[in-house]
């Protein structure tokens, strides 16, 4: 374990290959649409523990969230921990922490 980590602490590489290690084979035959589908299935599960589950469950989703999103990086040949450097200097539109950009309305 590096130092400075917790005990049972990941890095998103390291999660992102032990998901691979579990799923891959299986969501790479699968396909990315198909796959797509499970992890939009799964996202509303969230929604449904946001609005109506305990503690546990809300946790429980989002790691089912998180997984199906590292399975879908890994199929399209994405490596997490490089995509997320995008927000590694603060917000993509402005550059501040904490953003500074208008609020817009969906």
């Amino acid at each position: 374990m590096e130092a400075g980590r917790g005990e049972g602490e990941v890095t998103i590489d390291e999660f992102q290959r032990h998901i691979e290690e579990i799923y891959l084979r299986r969501d790479s035959e699968r396909g990315l649409g198909g796959t797509f589908m499970w992890f939009v299935e799964e996202v509303g599960e969230l929604s449904t523990a946001l609005r109506e589950g305990g503690q546990k469950d809300r946790e429980e989703e989002f790691a089912d969230c998180l997984a199906w999103l590292m399975t879908l990086a890994s199929i399209s040949g994405v490596r997490m921990e490089k995509a997320i450097e995008k927000y590694g200097r603060g917000c993509p539109g402005c550059g501040h922490t904490p953003c500074g950009c208008p609020e817009t309305k969906p």
